[in-house]
């Protein structure tokens, strides 16, 4: 990849969990902060690896607007539930530490459910799915988020990209987890492209006027501005099915914010009565299912493993080499960089290095360098 330059694993883990620190996270904070943050680069997904490193987290801790201390308190339980506060501390605490609430739930009454508000950004959700499979269980997970989205007809971003987010045990070498938005594209793709001098693809942008815009820069600040929003998985209007996307946004949007008492849609800007920067107080939900409360594990990973082989080994489209399964892309994907290490584009790279000397962790070179 032009401009890209592969840093070591173990080079790169340490580095970040010394950032975190040195930005005020306590040291087993800032372990769970790197993993989930590094678990996005080993599964390929660079729009939320190190690419969000410095102005999604180490910013808003700067700007005050993200305690570096997390002051994680259960306001509500019962026997198979949970309410948190997480009172905008670190989201992969949060997430890490709620996920395994619903697990542990989950484990003696099979099924096990935690509503969160007042929270941050919590990394890829797939992180979270994934640990309940690994224990077991059918992980689901969502989280609002700052308004991009415009409903089906509409041209102002009131949603959230809004993950819907499956982990599912199987007995192949990955389980099925399904990660994805519920926008056609979400901001954080359309910042790795402008990182890159790369354009947006068209037909993912709604505009007032109708126009097109692909243009990456352009496009992140007509979503700060109001000019422009995401469209809805299947795309403006019904005629590809909008609504779709559009309605399943909206359910993790209501899972977010009712359950809890939370803050929704527009409440989540960013931007105080000022005008200045605020709190973001997102909310997620996090859902385990023992999958033991219903069949012996085995038999479920291999029921799974079953339909996700079959499905591979459908016919294929004229041209097609081959047909995946979700999670499999992210494991070839770990598979590729396991041993060569974090691809980081030339933007990050600088990035790394101005976090480094304002920290003096001196003691860190990297590849690049």
């Amino acid at each position: 990849m032009l401009g890209y330059v592969s840093i070591p694993w173990d080079l790169i883990e340490k580095f970040v969990v010394d950032v975190f620190r040195g930005y005020g996270v306590p040291e087993e904070d800032s372990i769970i902060c790197a993993d989930v943050l590094l678990e996005a680069d080993r599964r390929g997904i660079e729009s939320h690896g190190l690419n969000r490193l410095k102005p999604i987290y180490l910013d808003r801790v700067r700007d005050g607007i993200q305690s570096p201390v997390t002051d994680f308190k259960i306001v509500r339980e019962g026997p198979t539930t949970a309410v948190v506060d997480g009172n905008n501390g670190m989201g992969q605490v949060i997430g890490v530490r709620s996920m395994r609430i619903a697990i542990d739930k989950a484990k003696e009454y099979g099924l096990g459910m935690v509503a969160v508000r007042n929270s941050t950004h919590y990394g890829i959700a797939g992180y979270y799915c994934t640990m309940a499979a690994k224990n077991g269980c059918i992980g689901i997970t969502g989280t609002n988020a700052r308004p991009s989205v415009a409903p089906t007809f509409g041209v102002e971003g009131m949603l959230g990209t809004n993950p819907l987010t499956f982990g599912i045990p199987s007995d192949e070498r990955f389980d099925f987890v399904f990660d994805c938005a519920t926008s056609i594209v979400q901001r954080g793709e359309i910042e790795t492209l402008a990182r890159q001098g790369l354009p947006t693809p068209p037909g993912t942008i709604v505009t007032a006027d109708g126009s097109q815009m692909t243009d990456s820069k352009e496009i992140l600040a007509a979503l700060l501005d109001g000019r422009a929003a995401l469209a809805p998985l299947g795309g403006a209007g019904e005629d590809l099915a909008g609504y779709k996307g559009f309605g399943f946004a909206t359910v993790v949007e209501i899972l977010c914010a009712a359950l809890q008492d939370g803050k929704f849609m527009k409440q989540l800007s960013g931007v105080g009565p000022d005008g200045g920067k605020s709190e973001y107080n997102l909310g997620h939900f996090f859902i385990a299912i023992n999958v033991e409360s219903f069949i012996q594990l085995e038999t479920f990973r291999g029921i799974t493993g079953n339909i996700l082989r079959d499905l591979r080994n459908s016919k294929k489209a004229p041209g097609a080499d081959r047909i995946y399964t979700a999670g499999e892309k992210e494991y070839l994907a770990w598979l590729d960089r396991k041993d060569a290490g974090v691809p980081v584009n030339e933007s990050v790279q600088s990035e790394l290095v101005a976090v480094r000397n304002e920290l003096g962790l001196v003691q860190y070179r990297f590849p690049f360098e």
